[in-house]
């Protein structure tokens, strides 16, 4: 099932993380708990990490009558701002925990 969710996430002065994106309900809960790395988002030296949890995220709606219609305005993905989905790389997670296993 498709949700159409909003992302928001304050770090004060130095910002807001924030953006809308279509994804499959599932594929939200599997992210929380994983940390996603967005980078230099926030400016120079920024370096934005960030856990996943249900906090971070607003699920706007889940009506999909709504959301098809919308995907075939909008399109599917992101809308606008920051998706999670773009950043955050599941192969790097395995090695991580592949490295933690070597030990």
């Amino acid at each position: 099932m498709k949700v159409i969710v909003e992302l928001g996430v304050d770090y004060g002065r130095s910002g807001t993380l924030s953006g809308i994106f279509v994804c499959e309900k599932a594929d939200l809960e599997k992210l929380y708990g994983k940390e996603v790395y967005f980078g230099e988002v926030l400016g120079k030296h920024s370096e934005v990490s960030l856990e996943m949890d249900a906090e971070c995220f607003e699920i706007r709606t889940e009506d999909q009558d709504f959301i098809a219609k919308f995907i075939e305005i909008m399109g599917d993905g992101t809308i606008s701002g920051y998706n999670p989905f773009d950043y955050y790389d599941a192969d790097e997670e395995s090695d991580e925990d592949e490295d933690e296993d070597d030990d």
